[in-house]
């Protein structure tokens, strides 16, 4: 993943707390007034926290890293904390208890995480950012220390509150899920301490913990400090954002191709494709209008998902992914070469399609029959005759034509389209 700086502009840091407001990233916060002081002032140390609960971030985290980004580039300085102590007991569920994950598997999902937000933000300069791990503290802490120091400070009125854990009291909660707000709350406390921490956001889920964290802090007798929420980012449709069919949308290249986090965007619904824009997008307020006004006036065109998946893309996986995933794009749809494309964002490309492997070619009619293109041989044979049968974008109009094996991209692979948009990959074990 890359980010440079000389990509994005920086926001004017006067009226940082007037764009977060328009963008619709601020939904909750503590007192409006200190807030905006905070924000639109000097450069102020906030955090934003990421629970190891996964080898990878999704999509859904990129309201976090964005806007961490977004107030590193207004003059403030990040501390990005991974949770390798809170992603151990991890934040209550309305449903039932969350599987504990072995130490093990925490601490190198940490390390991956860590490796993933580095670059999206900046590690030198004034406002230079920092990773942290609340390991570093909490695991030094023993039982009794915790009970003395930190949880006589939380009365458990407060804490029984929390709609998560009213919720979760019929059919029962462990004092280790009840007790995470504890541990949340302390890191905002530590980070206060060990670097001058004055601003904590999140998720809107987390506006309990965090709330908690900064009466805590005021309890210790420091501070203030401040906080503020994100909005939970939801389809239109109402359904969680970053879910497929599949899963989770990844960041990381392994567990989701950058052509297939391109195609995400891409297929972006238009009623919700102004809301990621402005959430998203480093695009200014002028820009983003004209996107905004091309999805009425155009919407065929996708002028704004095309806009929102290149920018996203390139911020993830960088420019030259990017490039590939574009070109791939077209091509699959005959308007590029295929044979510019590199094998692996061919292969994702295919895969997301519906790629089928066989030990050997048949002739395109059984071609297109056993991709799942047509449903028999005999639509198969109608189909090649009235023209909208193609290879590797090469019209085919022989019904009992064959596939020349030196014309496979990369030795093995076979793009099938009928008519304009429909395709499917074929893979030749070798």
């Amino acid at each position: 993943m890359t980010v440079t700086d000389s990509s994005l502009p920086s926001p004017n840091r006067e009226n940082l707390t007037d764009d977060l407001r328009w963008r619709g990233i601020i939904q909750d916060s503590t007192d409006p007034d200190e807030l905006r002081a905070l924000l639109d002032g000097g450069g102020a140390t906030y955090y934003v926290g990421f629970d190891p609960t996964a080898p990878s971030l999704h999509v859904g985290h990129l309201m976090q890293v964005v806007t961490a980004r977004r107030l590193q580039l207004a003059g403030h300085r990040p501390l990005l904390l991974v949770g390798g102590a809170t992603g151990q007991i991890g934040d209550p569920k309305e449903s039932a208890e969350r599987t504990l994950n072995p130490p093990e598997v925490v601490s190198g999902w940490v390390q991956r995480i860590r490796d993933q937000l580095a670059p999206f933000v900046s590690y030198t300069g004034a406002n230079a950012a920092q990773l942290v791990n609340n390991l570093d503290w909490t695991g030094r802490m023993s039982v009794v220390d915790f009970f003395r120091d930190v949880g006589k400070h939380f009365p458990v009125n407060r804490m029984l509150a929390r709609e998560v854990v009213k919720a979760r009291l019929e059919s029962g909660i462990s004092f280790t899920e009840f007790s995470y707000q504890l541990l949340q709350a302390n890191d905002f406390y530590e980070l206060h301490r060990r670097h001058g921490c004055q601003l904590q956001f999140g998720g809107s889920d987390q506006w309990g913990n965090i709330t908690a964290g900064v009466d805590y802090v005021r309890r210790r007798g420091a501070g203030p400090v401040q906080a503020f929420t994100t909005p939970l980012v939801t389809k239109a449709d109402g359904t969680k954002f970053g879910k497929t069919e599949g899963g989770a949308v990844w960041l990381d290249p392994a567990m989701t191709s950058p052509y297939a986090f391109y195609q995400f965007w891409v297929n972006v619904d238009d009623k919700d494709v102004d809301r990621y824009l402005r959430y998203f997008s480093f695009r200014s307020r002028e820009e983003i209008e004209a996107l905004e006004k091309a999805t009425v006036e155009r919407p065929a065109a996708r002028e704004a998902q095309r806009a929102l998946a290149e920018e996203l893309t390139t911020m993830v996986h960088g420019e030259s992914e990017t490039a590939q995933a574009v070109a791939a794009s077209r091509a699959l749809f005959g308007r590029g070469s295929l044979t510019e494309l590199a094998e692996p964002t061919l292969r994702a490309a295919l895969t997301e399609a519906g790629l089928v492997q066989l030990d050997e070619l048949p002739d395109v009619a059984g071609l297109f029959r056993e991709s799942g293109l047509v449903t028999s041989m005999k639509e198969a044979r109608r189909v090649i005759a009235e023209g909208g049968a193609y290879v590797n974008n090469d019209r085919v109009t022989e019904t009992d034509a064959v596939v020349d094996p030196e014309s496979l991209l990369h030795g093995r692979f076979l793009v099938l389209r009928r008519g304009k948009r429909s395709f499917a990959g074929v893979e030749l074990h070798r």
